[in-house]
């Protein structure tokens, strides 16, 4: 596959987080797709990607840049949102805050079969 075509697929996954398109989220991850690790599965990926948007009123994911070298894909997304409660166990409470997350995905089949996702959770901390 190449990276152009990664990349594309990829930004068609972030279009599909940010509608919140939870039908279609399978067109882009595996049934099989592991996080920081662990097998989750497409069922308990979604669910988790369900909880951030409940818990984060008007997420929305924005591609800071991608690197591409098929299989994997890296990106830098940038966050700019209000949670409602706590934030990665940070009493944000409805404030403001501004973080990067460095996420690394493999594919297979034009499909995400693992992802590694680092938030900068130290960029949260200093803004409360």
């Amino acid at each position: 596959m190449s990276t152009s075509t990664l990349a594309e697929i990829y930004r068609g996954y972030i279009d599909c987080l940010n509608k919140q398109d939870w039908p279609s989220l399978g067109r882009f991850v595996d049934d099989n797709v592991s996080y920081n690790g662990q097998r989750v599965g497409l069922s308990g990926y979604r669910d988790m990607l369900v909880r951030d948007f409940e818990a984060i009123p008007g997420l929305s994911f924005t591609i800071d840049f991608i690197v591409a070298d098929g299989p994997r894909l890296g990106s830098r997304l940038l966050f700019d949102c209000t949670p409602k409660g706590q934030l990665f166990g940070f009493p944000v409470n409805g404030r403001r805050v501004a973080f990067t997350e460095n996420v690394f995905y493999e594919f297979a089949e034009g499909r995400i079969i693992a992802v590694w996702s680092v938030i900068d959770k130290a960029a949260i901390e200093a803004q409360l």
